[in-house]
This record gives structure tokens, C-alpha cells and sequence, in this order.
């Protein structure tokens, strides 16, 4: 087990319908805990890191905290660069060592967004990494990355063209879902997600996951949503937790920096925990 590849986990998901949780980091504690939480519930999971993320650490850096944390793990995790439009970005981390990246070109022509996704996929294969595609933008901005505007979805001709000419491995598509905080439960195309499977069997990423119901991460989850991604969770559960315990430090001025790191990281292994639970993949490591 230990570090695998994102096809590894994935392909397994979707063959057995369970959703593995892809969890956006920010920092060394958030990574510790999100791949300690994996390792308590026995469960596969895609650590991912944002492009501002690489940024604001050096993807040096970040590598190495990777390396050291994952030495001797024993459940089945990749390292996943998410919604990456920059194609320097993409070759800087795949030469440092990610083995999963999202090639983010849902904002060019989806000619051009196919043809660079092609080079893409190209490109990572000479690293043994692998691909997530997606042709149109899911709504909302994440760090930096996106836009509030909904993109119109393309056909579902134009979706398949896009799958058989790249061969990427996972594909994102639109259903209504979102980054960010829903203001109300979402209105998804579910049966899009079938449609697309039916067509062409392979595994689909689900953006926007924090806030959706229990039951739309069911259906979404059997209808072959095996890559379910988490990040406005992880950042309110992270900054939820350090403002609580600063606020009680304050009020009894006691100020140990070690019990806030205790504190953060055991909420974060709560929640990969409990996400795992959610989607079906504890206990499949």
C-alpha cells in the first residue's frame, strides 16, 4: 500500500461505489492530520494541495513534508495538484514528485482546453502520474482560482470527444455543484453523472462537496463519483478550531502554542475520519 497512484484508488472506488475523500491541505499540520485521520479509519485518500497552497510553501517543501509523512504509512494515498490553469505549475510539481494533477484549461475553447489536456496527459505519463480533466468551470472561486459566474455545460458528444481523445484518468464535470458555502442545498444534474458513465465508464471527481447532503453524496457516490472533493470544509473546520482555543486562551491568558497544534490537528482527523465514514471508504485500506 503507502503512496499509490490516483488510478490505483479510484478505479477501485468506482468499480466497488465508495467515494474517497480528496482533501485540500494548507499547511504540515493539516496534511499530518488529514493522512493520520486516513490512517484511523483505515481508508484511501487524496491529499491535495491548491496552486496558492504551492505557491505561499515552494513545492520543495512541500514535497519533502510529503515524503517524511508518508514514510511507512500503510493505507493507499496519492498527492494530487488541484485546478491548475498554469502549465509551468503542472511541470514543477510533477518533476518534484506529485503522481496525480488537475489541468484546469475549463476557461479556453474546449479545442484548445482538449488539444493542451492531450500535452498534459502526454507529459504526465513520462512521470507515471495521472490526469483529472474537465471541460467546463464549476461554479465558484477557490483560492484563487475560478469564478462566480456558471459556465454553460457542454453536450454530452463534447464531453466524450474530450474523454477518448486526452485518455485522462478522472473527469470533473458540472452539475450544479459549487466551490465555497452553499447559501441552500444545491440543485444537481445527477442524472448527468450517469449518462457519462453509461458512455464511457470512468471515475468522476465531485467538486463542491462541502455542504452537500448525505443522501446527493450517496447517490452521486453509486452512480460513480469515486473521487469526492473536500476544501471549504477542511479551511472552517481549521479556522473554526484555532478561534475557538485562541478565544479561551485569551480569556484565561494562557498562551501554550502546543495545545492549539493538539487541538487543530485532532478536529482535522475528526473530519477526514468522518468524511471517510461518510463515503463509504473506511475500512478499505
Amino acid at each position: 500500500m503507502a503512496v499509490s497512484t490516483l488510478k490505483d484508488i479510484v478505479d477501485r472506488a468506482f468499480a466497488e461505489k465508495y467515494g474517497v475523500p480528496a482533501i485540500n491541505i494548507v499547511n504540515d499540520l493539516t496534511m499530518e492530520a488529514v493522512l493520520a485521520g486516513a490512517v484511523e479509519a483505515r481508508s484511501p485518500v487524496i491529499v491535495q494541495t491548491s496552486v496558492k497552497t504551492v505557491k505561499s510553501i515552494g513545492s520543495d517543501v512541500l514535497f519533502a513534508m510529503w515524503t517524511a509523512m508518508t514514510a511507512g504509512i500503510d493505507v493507499p494515498v496519492a498527492l494530487h495538484l488541484d485546478h491548475c490553469p498554469d502549465r509551468d505549475v503542472i511541470t514543477e510539481c510533477l518533476e518534484r514528485g506529485w503522481n496525480s494533477v488537475l489541468f484546469d484549461a475549463s476557461t479556453l475553447p474546449s479545442e484548445e482546453n482538449q488539444r493542451q489536456t492531450i500535452e498534459v496527459v502526454r507529459q504526465a505519463r513520462t512521470f507515471g502520474a495521472h490526469v483529472e480533466g474537465e471541460i467546463e468551470s464549476i461554479t465558484g472561486v477557490e483560492d484563487g482560482v475560478g469564478s462566480d459566474t456558471e459556465a454553460a455545460r457542454q453536450s454530452l458528444d463534447v464531453s466524450l470527444r474530450f474523454l477518448e481523445a486526452t485518455g485522462v484518468d478522472v473527469f470533473a464535470p458540472a452539475i450544479g455543484n459549487a466551490h465555497g458555502v452553499y447559501k441552500r442545498e444545491p440543485v444537481l444534474d445527477f442524472q448527468r453523472v450517469s449518462d457519462l458513465v453509461a458512455a464511457h465508464p470512468i471515475p468522476i471527481a465531485l467538486h463542491g462537496g462541502s455542504g452537500m447532503t448525505d443522501a446527493q453524496f450517496t447517490d452521486l457516490i453509486a452512480r460513480g463519483c469515486a473521487k469526492v472533493n473536500i476544501s471549504t470544509a477542511l479551511k472552517i473546520t481549521y479556522m473554526k478550531s484555532n478561534l475557538s482555543f485562541l478565544t479561551d486562551a485569551q480569556a484565561r491568558d494562557k498562551w501554550d502554542p502546543p495545545s492549539l497544534f493538539a487541538k487543530v490537528r485532532t478536529d482535522i482527523v475528526n473530519l477526514t475520519r468522518g468524511l471517510a465514514e461518510q463515503f463509504g471508504s473506511a475500512g478499505k485500506a
